[in-house]
């Protein structure tokens, strides 16, 4: 019989590419990680890992055991959930990004704990890039994600994923010209790696131009003022433009963001994850 603490060690591995990696999201040491996956190998008898310096590989015979292990992992979190006591108990850790803590979590967070006082609720403010991540190791239970026109996210097998708000990005500046006009403007971007960082800068190429980027800011905020005291232009999506200040001209943009809930695959229906849904959307609404 197969471990399953080892086949998700090999699961994360997919996900992280490396031993050291994965020790670390998962509080091992690296050796305890290659132990584990080499004992994994010597039970499937088959090789899982090829050995190249200090990376390693996944043998195709690896990837289909992930491919498994991830419908292995959503069946007992179904169980899970179908065995969980209908008396809303226990923490709740909900991850959101900044823009949507005033407008969509805080309304939900005060609904849950009225209609549910024995959710014990936790809040995590992350950018959605950190989500998955963050709902494999179990350090989130539901979470806010999202996804920009030119910036899709990828498919995660061990997450479930439902639509909850679509928005409109505008381009905000001090005054109004169209995105191809701004080709020698400076440019108000999120910090290198997050989702508004690479938007920038593809939606900037698809309107033939690459942006020079002048400052970082992850908060809209701050992106705001920067454009209100002729620091640069940047984009902004509705609710991060909830109250601009008066010098700061939006001009809506043929671009979206998209926003989704994302909770392990089996747990939908788990109480805990079903309130905190419905809590959201109603929010969202």
């Amino acid at each position: 019989m197969l471990d399953v603490r080892k086949l998700r060690l090999l699961r994360e591995l997919s996900h992280r590419g490396t031993i050291a990696a994965v020790a670390e999201a998962l509080a091992y040491t690296p050796s305890a990680v290659s132990q584990q996956l080499t004992a994994l190998e010597r039970e499937t008898g088959v090789p899982l890992l090829e050995r190249t310096g200090r990376r390693v590989k996944l043998t195709p015979a690896a990837v289909r055991l992930v491919e498994r292990t991830e419908s292995v992992l959503a069946i007992l979190h179904e169980a899970a959930a179908e065995l969980a006591s209908t008396a809303l108990t226990g923490t709740l850790r909900i991850g959101v990004f900044p823009t949507a803590v005033s407008t969509i979590l805080t309304p939900a967070v005060v609904a849950l704990s009225t209609d549910h006082p024995g959710l014990d609720l936790m809040v995590t403010e992350l950018d959605p890039a950190s989500v998955p991540n963050a709902l494999r190791e179990e350090r989130l239970d539901i979470a806010l994600v999202q996804e920009y026109d030119y910036v899709p996210v990828a498919t995660d097998p061990g997450l479930q994923t439902e639509p909850l708000l679509e928005e409109t990005v505008h381009l905000a500046a001090l005054t109004a010209e169209p995105l191809t006009a701004r080709r020698d403007s400076a440019w108000i971007a999120g910090t290198p790696g997050t989702l508004c960082h690479t938007l920038t800068i593809r939606a900037c190429e698809a309107a033939g131009f690459a942006p020079r980027i002048r400052h970082h800011a992850d908060d809209f905020g701050a992106v705001l003022a920067l454009v209100a005291a002729g620091q640069g232009v940047a984009f902004v999506p509705d609710l991060g433009a909830v109250a601009p200040p008066a010098a700061v001209v939006l001009t809506p943009l043929p671009i979206r963001r998209r926003t989704h809930l994302a909770y392990r695959r089996g747990m939908g229906n788990h109480p805990a994850i079903a309130v905190a849904r419905a809590a959201l959307h109603n929010a969202a609404g």
